[in-house]
């Protein structure tokens, strides 16, 4: 009995091959196969056909992607039927027993698939059809190309006078490439103004407009008022606004209408102020989006030569449709686009939290009440001021504030005050629209958007112009806001944390900070306090900065020569721990030997805060010695601290270092009450 295997890949005939008893073929990509194929999704080792009990069997050799046989995989061997199409892969072979019937023509390898008798005999017993065969092998021919549809031409590939196209066939060419151009709008206005395009090319018309629901309070179109969102009239009267009757009608039943010799001007307002017709033929209809009505669309023409007819308010309505599903998908986009942004920005915070430390290093006591006030204040959702100099590590607080928070899960957003102007702190903070101001080219949300059910810290809070103060506090109240260039009203959930190094209390007294806000801010207040205002927790940062800066550069540095940690100890640190990190890096680059040396560490010569004269040390130690006992010398101190601090005592005491109680106690002790302002 003669058998065969034709194998084909892709478009191409591969190749033939003879079955001989006693012979096992095998199939799959490696090239030791009796059948190589060229296919990615063969195994190596297939499967294999043989001459077993006087027939032809198929066994699949626990390839990866399986064995088919006329359409089901094999699960066990499976024997061969004349007319058996077998898929491996993306490559397809049959199983026949007649060359004749797959080759009528000798001439060529497959160059028609039809027998010359689908009747004839394949093995004296059987009989096939060849062309079922392979008629999952009918090679592919190409008989048109085209890179783009003539539907979507601009300008319209129909004329109104071709006459061999039917109206209802222009109008379907002329939406389509109207739904294509729709789709391609960015904005609501581009949108609208595209759509009346298409209407004025496939109506009888020469007025019209767009129209959609005002936004609500919510930021919704769901309001009773209708708003023209673009308008276009080609005739010497200015567009016309649809009647209330119409609008009603229109609203009320869903349906889309159309009046024509419209004479009533009780009912359609169809007469301009000198009793002139304005619209003989006037078309509404609505335009719905989600099951809602959004808006309508209204034409009409004033031409009495020119009439609407029901294949102008079919098109009408097609187009009214479409508008609403590209609007739709405008609002998506814009959605999107917004989540999108916003992903980013969390993406680009959270990348910037994975390098900051959340832990405050540092073990001294006033440390240890600056972490007890961060206790204390977390849970809370009130306003935090945090103070400090600067480079004493506030937004570490801040950090500490909000991580420790309910707010935990929430964004945290933090914005410098003092690195933006007045125009460009406004659009940070709130957001602007798209064309608000000149490079207002995407809409942008503002940190308080961004901040939602979470926190914003607002870094250098001193710095902020009378203006945004205002502002500021209305949103502090739990007023909504609006982006700049924007109508939308616009609520959040955001806890506010506020930094400065500044002196609060004297700039509401010289007019330069609003006293209501510096109320509104002064809530919960945490002073952190300079670096030289505790030394014990110099040597505990020092090593932290130099593990961390070791490991960076992959330096083994073992610390620091007894000369250099001295020196850490007296300098006065007018950059406090910000300045520290800066030092030590530098000296894990410059260091030598195995131990950071005085000659590694570049101090500056900068005064710290208070100083005056004298290269960073106190001005008190260049005077002229006067005899005084240390009970003066902190009498005098603890004055000039209260009068410093307006009398709190509460900051006083951060100051000095000591506590609430501690300074109580002395201020009785000095009789220091008498001499408050």
């Amino acid at each position: 009995m003669n058998a065969y295997l034709i194998t084909r890949d892709g478009s191409t005939w591969a190749d033939v091959v003879r079955l001989v008893q006693g012979e096992s073929v095998t199939v799959g990509r490696a090239p030791t196969n009796t059948v190589v194929l060229k296919d990615e999704r063969a195994s190596r080792n297939h499967a294999e056909i043989f001459f077993a009990q006087g027939a032809w069997q198929l066994r699949d050799l626990d390839s990866r992607n399986g064995t088919m046989v006329s359409g089901e995989r094999l699960a066990a061997d499976h024997l061969l039927q004349p007319g058996d199409i077998l898929q491996i892969g993306n490559s397809q072979l049959a199983f026949v027993h007649d060359l004749s019937q797959a080759f009528p023509d000798s001439g060529s390898v497959l160059k028609s698939s039809r027998p010359v008798d689908g009747s004839d005999t394949l093995d004296g017993t059987e009989t096939a059809d060849a062309e079922s065969i392979f008629e999952a092998f009918e090679p592919t021919t190409i008989t048109h190309r085209k890179e783009q549809s003539r539907f979507l031409d601009t300008p319209s590939p129909v004329e109104e006078s071709d006459e061999s196209f039917p109206k209802v066939g222009r109008a379907a060419a002329q939406l389509c490439r109207l739904a294509f151009e729709l789709a391609k709008s960015t904005d609501v206005v581009s949108l609208a103004n595209e759509a009346l395009t298409g209407l004025f090319e496939g109506t009888q018309v020469d007025a019209g407009a767009i129209l959609l629901k005002k936004r609500g309070d919510d930021g919704e179109r769901n309001g009773d008022e209708l708003e023209v969102i673009a308008s276009r009239s080609d005739s010497s009267h200015s567009y016309h606004r649809v009647s209330p009757f119409l609008t009603s009608t229109v609203l009320r039943d869903g349906q889309a209408v159309m009046a024509r010799n419209v004479m009533d001007d009780s009912n359609l307002g169809n007469r301009d102020s000198r009793g002139e017709i304005l619209a003989t033929s006037v078309i509404c209809a609505p335009i719905r989006l989600s099951g809602e009505i959004y808006g309508l669309v209204h034409l009409y023409t004033t031409d009495t030569d020119r009439t609407t007819d029901p294949e102008d308010l079919e098109f009408t309505l097609a187009v009214a449709d479409t508008v609403g599903v590209a609007l739709e998908n405008l609002n998506k986009r814009q959605e999107l686009a917004e989540n999108l942004n916003q992903m980013r920005t969390e993406n680009v915070q959270l990348r910037e939290q994975l390098g900051v430390e959340s832990e405050i290093v540092g073990s001294s006591d006033v440390m240890m009440r600056v972490t007890q006030q961060i206790a204390r204040a977390a849970p809370s959702r009130a306003t935090v001021l945090i103070r400090g100099e600067s480079g004493v590590g506030k937004e570490l607080v801040a950090r500490a504030v909000h991580y420790s928070s309910p707010r935990a899960k929430g964004p945290f957003v933090c914005l410098n005050c003092a690195a933006l102007s007045e125009t460009l702190l406004e659009s940070e903070l709130f957001g602007h629209e798209k064309g608000a101001f000149t490079g207002a080219t995407d809409r942008k949300v503002g940190k308080f958007e961004q901040a939602d059910k979470g926190t914003l810290m607002l870094d250098e809070i001193g710095e902020m112009s009378p203006t945004i103060q205002a502002k500021f506090l209305r949103v502090l109240e739990g007023h909504p806001f609006e982006r700049v260039g924007g109508a939308q009203a616009i609520k959040v959930d955001v806890r506010v944390i506020a930094a400065t190094n500044r002196d609060l209390e004297k700039d509401v007294a010289e007019g330069k900070f609003r006293r209501d806000l510096y109320f509104r801010l002064h809530v919960l207040e945490i002073v952190v306090p300079g670096l030289r205002k505790r030394p014990e927790d110099i040597p505990e940062l020092a090593e932290f900065f130099l593990r961390k800066f070791s490991d960076e550069t992959g330096r083994n540095l073992q610390g620091y020569t007894p000369r250099a940690m001295e020196q850490l100890l007296r300098y006065r640190w007018p950059g406090n721990v910000r300045e520290m990190k800066n030092v030590i890096e530098r000296a894990v680059v410059l260091a030598t030997g195995e131990f950071v040396d005085h000659e590694d560490l570049v101090l500056s010569r900068l005064k710290t805060v208070g100083d005056t004269e004298g290269g960073g040390e106190p001005s008190s130690l260049n005077k002229g010695y006067e005899p005084q006992s240390l009970a003066d010398i902190e009498r005098e101190h603890i004055l000039r601290t209260l009068n410093a601090t307006g009398w709190n005592k509460s900051r006083a005491a951060g100051i000095l270092g000591i506590e609430r109680s501690t300074l109580d106690r002395k201020i009785r002790r000095y009789e220091l009450s008498t001499m408050k302002p």
